[in-house]
């Protein structure tokens, strides 16, 4: 398996200073600041990326434990909505999927949901937030 890389770089102040995080891949560049991770101002910050990253990895490993259980999924779509307490410390995690694969019950869905949660790779490795999880099955 490979490694895969990121870089941030921060000039200046925590209040007044400004960065840059970049993707290894290429795919993303782009700007963070006081403001845009603690305010509501223009740019990404780390929880956003984590949340992003989560939302694909359990996204992934939804379908393949779905393919492996002998069900098509068709879609799943899921975003995590990653909450940045005092400390700062992030508190808390909420994934929300919604799935669409023909013939699988609600039990089904919630098993697979919760075993997906549990082994993703980006769960595993933020085990310390508490990691809530809505799962429904769409048409």
């Amino acid at each position: 398996m490979p490694a895969r890389r990121s870089s941030a770089e921060w000039k200046g102040t925590l209040k007044d200073g400004a960065g840059t995080m970049k993707l290894g891949s290429g795919a993303y560049e782009g700007p963070f600041t006081f403001a845009s991770r603690f305010e509501s101002g223009r740019g990404t910050n780390p929880e956003e990326l984590i949340g992003a990253a989560h939302a694909g990895c359990f996204s992934m490993f939804l379908s393949a434990l779905l393919t492996g259980a002998g069900f098509t999924p068709t879609r799943i779509a899921t975003t995590a909505t990653v909450h940045l307490g005092d400390g700062p410390t992030i508190t808390l995690i909420e994934l929300n999927t919604e799935v669409t694969v023909p013939g699988l019950s609600e039990a089904d869905l919630q098993k697979h949901a919760e075993a997906a949660k549990q082994g993703c790779p980006v769960s595993k490795a933020l085990a310390g937030p508490k990691i809530t999880l809505l799962a429904r099955l769409v048409a």
